[in-house]
């Protein structure tokens, strides 16, 4: 069955259209039929379905203003969801019964969607890059010029607008902090459908409140994103411990040094029964040091594992193995487990790409992912340890990573919607699991007896790419950053039209539409 457009079958709120719509012949490119709604019904997570209305493949941010505007000014507004790769895991990027916009339409047969450019009068650079646009491209892109962005997420083939809506965070941020503390401008159309730029010093409050902002205030269409030359080969090591105390210990004390530490820092838990099957391994280790690593790990049922990476430049590679070795003598690692390998930038930071192309191969990357994601301050990770890794973990039988490593809160911008725990040190825990077995549900229950173990023992914990049903625990989510939040939901998305799918907002936050309102109508 072919795709049907809207001027073929015109769905009840798009009866009426407005001049400016039709003058986009916007309604050429929203489609309704049933093929194209399944395929944007889900995500990731594979969790949950809730299939729109219909699907908009834009050609340009106009598109997506004029979708947007047409809502904001409808009697029944309809809800809008911009989609990228879709790889929330917990329906956020849906939009049930309303529209969902298709971002990497935007970018399809065009070239000029990244462009590298200098700062006027000054020595700095920086990227512009569509909001659709992959991470993944942006860095290939940028090489061409011997530069890339400072921050990065693990995995680079998602948009620039979905993980700067979120955060960005990876083994880099401890150095350069978060994605979106990296970004100096953006262009956004909001919930009233006002295509608007926004920086640090035009139009702030949008700036800081769409960084972060769970997508809740504006869909980001273009993103001007910091660049530093970038490295020619990294030196990868992988360290093995036996005890958490010494595993934390270390990544505290890598995160503290100065510029000529260590580059990048994470870090997992490796667990016989579940954690060591299928991709962790990749092609890092030999057969015989994956024995040993194996061997340590059903001794001990669960052993950690510190992940560090330092750049360097092909013109001082003879003395990347002394910063290396310098910096190994301080560290505590269980003797005869350090293992490092040495590869391109490119390889390095595109690492789990690898990992992907496998388990697809094997028919394990399209199944539900009840992942849970969330920041631990410092003084509080033994106590998860104890109760969660120890715990609640210890029988589990499901595949996937599960990450432990430090951020600073220093790197982190308070006016930014992104919430963080407060304390100087937290840690980042993302439980990445797959249920390959179909068992989904069960992993679900854990992840909720870990958020009621960090409540009942006083955790004061923040989710990551969060989940809540109720408004109630958006609140203490987002703590004192609340009432700033709605306010500037009042402001920039008053009828709740865009991004439905984390249920944050139940009811209208405006009560009628002002003359300015119909006039800008009317004009654009």
């Amino acid at each position: 069955m072919s795709p049907q457009r809207l001027s073929h079958i015109p769905p009840s709120f798009l009866i009426t259209l407005p001049q400016g719509l039709l003058e986009l012949d916007i309604a050429d490119r929203i489609y309704v039929d049933p093929d194209t709604t399944t395929r944007f019904s889900t995500d990731f997570g594979r969790l949950t379905r809730a299939p729109p209305s219909a699907v908009l493949y834009p050609s340009s941010p106009d598109d997506i203003a004029a979708l947007v505007r047409f809502s904001y000014f409808s009697l029944h507004p309809f809800t809008v969801a911009a989609r990228g790769c879709g790889h929330s895991v917990r329906g956020q990027a849906l939009a049930p019964g309303g529209v969902v916009v298709d971002m990497p339409s935007l970018g399809r047969g065009r070239d000029d969607r990244i462009n590298v450019s200098r700062g006027d009068g000054s020595s700095f650079w920086y990227v512009d890059v569509g909001g659709e646009q992959l991470w993944i491209d942006v860095l290939h892109e940028t090489l061409k010029h011997g530069l890339a962005p400072r921050s990065w997420t693990d995995y680079l083939h998602l948009t620039v607008g979905g993980t700067l809506s979120n955060a960005g965070v990876s083994g880099q941020a401890f150095r350069h902090g978060p994605q979106i503390s990296n970004v100096y401008e953006l262009e956004v159309v909001t919930g009233k459908g006002e295509m608007m730029i926004c920086s640090h010093n035009e139009n702030p409050a949008l700036f800081y409140g769409v960084l972060g902002g769970l997508g809740q205030l504006g869909i980001i269409t273009r993103a001007r994103i910091a660049v530093e030359p970038a490295p020619e080969r990294v030196r990868w090591a992988r360290l093995i411990y036996t005890d958490f105390v010494s595993f934390t210990r270390d990544q505290e004390l890598l995160i503290s040094m100065s510029e000529e530490g260590f580059d990048y820092v994470e870090g997992s838990l490796l667990m016989m029964d579940h954690s060591l099957i299928g991709n962790w391994r990749s092609s890092f280790f030999s057969d015989r040091d994956w024995e040993k690593v194996k061997l340590l790990a059903s001794q001990f049922g669960a052993i950690y594992c510190l992940e560090g990476a330092v750049y360097y430049e092909l013109a001082t590679a003879s003395s990347v193995d002394q910063k290396l070795d310098s910096f190994l003598k301080q560290l505590s690692f269980v003797p005869g487990f350090a293992f490092a390998k040495d590869v391109s930038y490119m390889a390095f930071l595109d690492r789990v790409h690898d990992g992907e192309m496998k388990l697809r191969s094997m028919g394990l990357w399209d199944v539900p992912h009840p992942w849970l994601n969330i920041f631990v301050p410092k003084s509080r990770i033994r106590d998860f340890e104890i109760g969660v890794f120890k715990g609640i973990l210890k029988p589990n039988n499901s595949m996937g990573p599960v990450l432990i490593y430090p951020l600073k809160k220093n790197k982190w911008d308070e006016k930014m919607s992104a919430v963080i725990p407060d304390e100087e040190i937290f840690y980042s825990i993302g439980l990445l699991r797959s249920a390959i077995m179909g068992d989904w549900e069960h992993l679900d229950d854990q992840n909720d007896e870990i958020l009621r173990f960090c409540h009942r023992e006083g955790i004061e914990y923040k989710q990551y790419l969060p989940h809540y049903t109720a408004q109630t625990d958006w609140m203490k989510h987002f703590g004192l950053k609340w009432n700033v939040f709605v306010d500037l939901k009042r402001r920039y998305d008053p009828k709740l039209v865009l991004s439905p799918g984390h249920r944050i907002f139940t009811s209208s936050l405006i009560e009628h539409v002002s003359e300015q309102e119909i006039l800008f109508l009317k004009l654009y």
